[in-house]
């Protein structure tokens, strides 16, 4: 999309009624709408009256009776070599491809069940062509050659000797939404935009790396070929290489789990999924690119006039809401937090806006700091429904200028035949009853 389009004037909103939080006579209003408050302040009921006459299972357990797990010594440690969530959390799990699918290659984030902007390792999404392989750290090797000064072939441990950086970076598959543009997704957030997840990475600087082995006048390109069956290989621009490129072998805080790229992955910030290389095996340095498979007959936009745009490695633009979203049920009237993701492969974040009208009025959106370049950016807004029927969108600005587009000014320049790099606004209808669903607005 035109990277100097901006967005249009905050308009004054009517569908978004947002109780302001600071405001007491708010709060007591979005207070008094619980099930307990009301019948406390109608009744003059007790808590312990209006807790039990709700009637869960094990309503001895609620105020002011003592619970039951307080009244009998709790176990020592649950997992004591690796911690896991609680049974409680058991629901909250990455989907896997459906029974149709020949081979699993792919996993998506639940999105919708998760806080802040950095997903847990073991929610990570998954995306690899040739299966996930198990490779020995003590075994595995980094050869840097092509046009260079001083080729190398490099160890784990030679390469945790270097000078490591920590950075938070998001990665999206380029696929990720790509149901948006014949308007046939279906499902949750988690089915559509799954593809998508956070982590704090920690690694040694490419830049560094190169330095040590010394590139040669007039390399221009690097090949980065992964050590899986499929040897997944793409061609990275010098320019990217040296700005901010790591080799990395932590991931939040730990070593990269075996479908993250274990024990090495290149991280290309902001770059389409595929090209950050998981179990980097081997990095050539040359003067053209290499145009590898996947990046020829795959990773390549077909526009509607038959041709393909190649080489598009930035993600541009892009949030989604994430609750209320589709597979949700807003179960009561009154106060409820808009809340989601944004991000951008062309640096920050700068604003969100957020329509409960589809796209007619919209209002800014709150945004949570550190607001980071090529990291998500969680967004939020208050919103009062009433029960009408409403359609929830967002869209994000970034610090370049793009402004996420609609899916019919994508359609208008792209047609129907692309697969990859789908950032329209994404459209969630809530309907009179309260049910979340998707819709292409």
């Amino acid at each position: 999309m035109n990277k100097n389009r901006r967005a249009t004037p905050l308009a004054a909103d009517s569908e978004i009624k947002a109780p302001d939080p600071t405001n007491p006579s708010a709060r007591r209003q979005f207070l008094t709408r619980g099930l307990a408050a009301t019948a406390v302040a109608a009744t003059g009921s007790s808590i312990a009256d209006v807790a039990l006459a709700q009637t869960p299972p094990d309503a001895e357990n609620l105020p002011p009776h003592v619970p039951k797990w307080m009244r009998e010594q709790g176990s020592g440690f649950l997992n004591p070599a690796y911690g896991l969530p609680s049974a409680f959390e058991k629901k909250v799990v990455r989907k896997l491809p459906g029974q149709a699918a020949a081979f699993p290659t792919a996993s998506r984030t639940p999105l919708q069940d998760l806080f802040g902007t950095v997903t847990p390792n073991g929610l990570f999404f998954e995306r690899h062509h040739g299966g996930v392989p198990a490779i020995d750290p003590g075994q595995h090797r980094l050869m840097v050659h092509g046009l260079v000064r001083q080729p190398l072939v490099l160890t784990m441990k030679d390469l945790m000797r270097f000078p490591s950086v920590s950075r938070t970076c998001f990665i999206e598959c380029s696929g990720n939404s790509f149901g948006e543009y014949k308007a046939v997704s279906k499902g949750t957030v988690q089915d559509i935009h799954g593809l998508l997840s956070s982590a704090e990475w920690t690694g040694v600087l490419l830049s560094t790396v190169l330095a040590e082995v010394g590139v040669n006048p007039g390399a221009s390109w690097l090949l980065a070929e992964g050590a899986d069956a499929a040897a997944m290989s793409r061609s990275v621009p010098m320019a990217k290489a040296m700005e901010d490129a790591m080799l990395v072998y932590g991931q939040n805080g730990e070593m990269l789990r075996p479908e993250q790229g274990y024990p090495l992955r290149l991280l290309l910030p902001g770059y389409e999924g595929n090209m950050n290389v998981k179990w980097l095996r081997r990095l050539k340095v040359g003067d053209a690119p290499f145009h590898t498979r996947e990046e020829t007959s795959k990773y390549t936009d077909l526009m509607s006039d038959g041709r393909a745009a190649q080489f598009t490695f930035e993600m541009d633009v892009k949030s989604v809401i994430t609750s209320p979203s589709a597979g949700q049920e807003i179960s009561e009237r009154g106060f409820h937090e808009i809340t989601g993701l944004a991000w951008s492969g062309r640096g920050k974040i700068k604003r969100v806006e957020v329509s409960a009208d589809g796209g007619r009025n919209w209002r800014e959106a709150q945004l949570d700091g550190p607001v980071l370049a090529r990291a998500l950016t969680r967004f939020r807004s208050p919103w009062s429904w009433e029960g009408g029927e409403h359609i929830l969108q967002s869209r994000a600005l970034d610090e370049s200028g793009q402004v996420q587009p609609t899916r019919a000014q994508l359609v208008a320049e792209r047609g129907l035949n692309s697969s990859y790099h789908y950032n329209g606004i994404q459209s969630w209808n809530v309907s009179t009853t309260g049910e979340v669903t998707n819709v292409h607005a």
